[in-house]
Parts: structure tokens; C-alpha cells; sequence
């Protein structure tokens, strides 16, 4: 699909259809599933078509929350949200997953304009919502270029979703893999799986 074509589909798509389009695919092609984690970072602004930290919307974040939670809830996986700098990009998630993977708690609300729209509606829309200092992510999903790769484990490898754009935001989307070890012995796929990927 031409990048043209992608950004005349999600135009026509509501914004929760657009995400859950988008987010099915990543879970898709990085076999997202129960016990992965999916970081999310989002600029409302960008969606809405203006500057990123200059028109934040909840009304824009509830709607994006709604077609990401629609795919989690189908494949099992857990979300995480990560807040803005003004919050040293910490992640807001239910203290159940804090807790299960051991992860640093840090201390603040966000809002709209400290932690951004998404992260805020993400934390009131939790049963027990938490901040973590940081996390490493399965797979994620950037929506208006708000940089979230300081939060996925390596190997990343980026995937590019049929529709390349949510509302006005441009969408980034990534899986990771394990880092491939040994020496010259060392074999990484078996002969079922064996191809010749190209990196360009």
C-alpha cells in the first residue's frame, strides 16, 4: 500500500477503528499474547492535527484507548502507557503488572499537561493505575513520533502497518526479537524457517 493509500484509509476510519486496525496487525506480526507488554506512546495533538504539546484532548486519548484495549483484550496482552518528558517518560500501568515484573515505582498523576492526554486517560481508567520508571516492552506502538523506543527491549525491529496514519499523527510501530548469540557454529533458524531476510 502506498503511503498516499494509507493515510486516505485511516482517514476514513474513526479513530478507535484506525488504532485497533493498526494495533491488531503489530500484535499480528509480533505474536503479541499473555504475558507480552505493548508500550503505547501518543500525542493527542498530533491526532488532532497541531503540534505536538500545544492541543491535547482526552476526548481524542479515550477514543484511541478504546481500539487498543479492543485488541489486547482479544489477544491477552498487557498495555502500557508512557507519559510525556515532563514526567521523564515513566509508564503508567496496573500496579499488578509493577509488581509481577518488579519494576521501580515511581510518584505522580499525570495530567494533560504534565504526562500528556493519553497517559492521563489511561491512569484514570485503571483499576489500581501505578508509574514506572521504565520497562522493556515487547512491542510498541508510537503515534505522532513521541519517541518510545527507550522503553522496548532489543532486538527492535520495525514494522510498518498498512495504514501509516492515526487521524493527523504518523504512526511508528515496532516488535522486538532476541539477540542472536554464539560463534561461528552457531545456527539461527531451522531449516523450515531458513530464508534470506533482507534489512533494507
Amino acid at each position: 500500500m502506498s503511503g498516499q493509500t494509507g493515510v486516505s484509509a485511516g482517514a476514513e476510519l474513526s479513530l478507535a477503528a484506525a488504532t485497533a486496525a493498526i494495533v491488531g496487525e503489530l500484535a499480528e506480526a509480533g505474536k503479541l499474547g499473555p504475558g507480552k507488554i505493548l508500550v503505547v506512546g501518543a500525542s493527542t495533538s498530533e491526532v488532532a492535527g497541531v503540534r505536538i504539546g500545544t492541543g491535547g484532548a482526552l476526548e481524542v486519548a479515550q477514543q484511541l484507548l478504546q481500539g487498543i484495549r479492543r485488541i489486547a483484550a482479544e489477544r491477552g496482552f498487557h498495555t502500557v502507557y508512557q507519559c510525556c518528558e515532563h514526567l521523564n517518560r515513566s509508564l503508567v500501568m496496573e500496579r499488578s503488572l509493577l509488581e509481577a515484573l518488579g519494576l521501580r515505582e515511581v510518584s505522580a498523576v499525570p495530567i494533560p499537561g504534565a504526562g500528556g492526554s493519553m497517559a492521563a486517560a489511561a491512569y484514570g481508567s485503571m483499576a489500581d493505575p501505578v508509574l514506572a520508571e521504565t520497562v522493556e516492552a515487547h512491542a510498541g506502538i508510537d503515534i505522532g513520533e513521541t519517541l518510545i523506543g527507550m522503553h522496548l527491549r532489543r532486538v527492535a525491529v520495525p514494522f510498518r502497518p498498512s495504514l501509516r496514519y492515526i487521524g493527523s499523527a504518523r504512526v511508528n510501530a515496532a516488535f522486538s526479537r532476541p539477540p542472536l548469540i554464539g560463534g561461528e557454529r552457531a545456527v539461527y533458524r531451522t531449516q523450515e524457517t531458513s530464508g534470506s531476510p533482507q534489512c533494507d
